[in-house]
């Protein structure tokens, strides 16, 4: 999926919602561990309830590698659903890989060839060859962890190097690597603060904002900071959508609880 298209589907639903697919199976509703693949089940019902009301997908992997191969069976499966199904939402795989060489390139092989993901997150600590190798697939995207929502970002990320913070200079090379038209970044939604000075150094970006809700972070915030000419903003919320009800009703209650921040979207857009 091409960045125009992912904003004709913003345009078109109102909505630049995304929706994280963080399945822990103590929190699902407990009918569907009698269901064969439990994960599966529970990610298909969200998806049939929400996909109207979202733009996007996220997976975050390690939710199914830490149940070995039935996990990753439940991932493919969910994505193969998705990708035959609703081809017209765009799939995140939230894996937050980082190597160099050819370890990158195989990961990317994983995640865009075998999984069909239109996109995964990566670290940048290690530089430009372990981000590249991902940046080399056509009509994928690389979504690069920026500046994030937890209280551990502020032990690097925004540390003066140089007089200047880290984040920003990582951001302001980022741009000089090759395919780089293919980076999106993710910025969190409690650094709502940061994002003018973050658009000004990547102002046509996607930004991947996590951290809406359960986090702290303020919708209304971060668009009036982060919001560009496209919009440019998938808005991540996972625990409250998805964990809203743990009741036999629990797919219409996180379509409610969608419907809510697509109707908030909705408006902003409107403006």
């Amino acid at each position: 999926m091409t960045t125009q298209q992912l904003t004709q589907q913003i345009k078109k639903k109102n909505s630049f919602l995304c929706i994280g697919l963080d399945v822990d199976l103590n929190k699902i509703p407990k009918h569907l561990l009698k269901d064969e693949d439990p994960i599966f089940a529970f990610n298909k019902a969200i998806i049939d309830a929400t996909h109207h009301l979202c733009v996007a997908y996220k997976p975050n992997t390690a939710f199914y590698e830490a149940y070995g191969l039935k996990g990753w069976k439940a991932l493919e499966k969910t994505i193969m659903y998705l990708n035959v199904k609703y081809p017209e939402i765009f799939t995140i795989a939230d894996a937050k890989r980082g190597d160099i060489g050819n370890t990158s390139t195989m990961y990317a092989k994983a995640f865009f060839e075998d999984l069909a993901f239109d996109s995964v997150t990566v670290a940048p600590y290690m530089g430009k060859d372990s981000i590249e190798p991902f940046l080399a697939f056509e009509n994928k995207h690389t979504i690069m962890l920026a500046l994030t929502s937890n209280e551990g970002a502020f032990d690097f990320q925004t540390k003066m190097v140089a007089g200047k913070e880290l984040y920003k200079q990582v951001l302001e090379t980022s741009k000089s690597w090759k395919n780089s038209e293919n980076l999106m970044y993710v910025v969190g939604a409690t650094k709502a603060e940061y994002l003018a000075d973050i658009r000004n150094i990547i102002p046509d970006s996607f930004l991947l904002v996590p951290g809406i809700g359960a986090q702290g972070g303020n919708l209304q915030d971060v668009c009036k900071y982060g919001m560009n000419d496209s919009v440019g903003l998938l808005i991540n919320s996972s625990r409250g959508v998805i964990y809203a009800s743990q009741n036999e009703d629990f797919a219409e209650v996180a379509a409610e609880k969608a419907r809510e921040l697509q109707e908030q979207m909705e408006i902003i857009l409107s403006k």
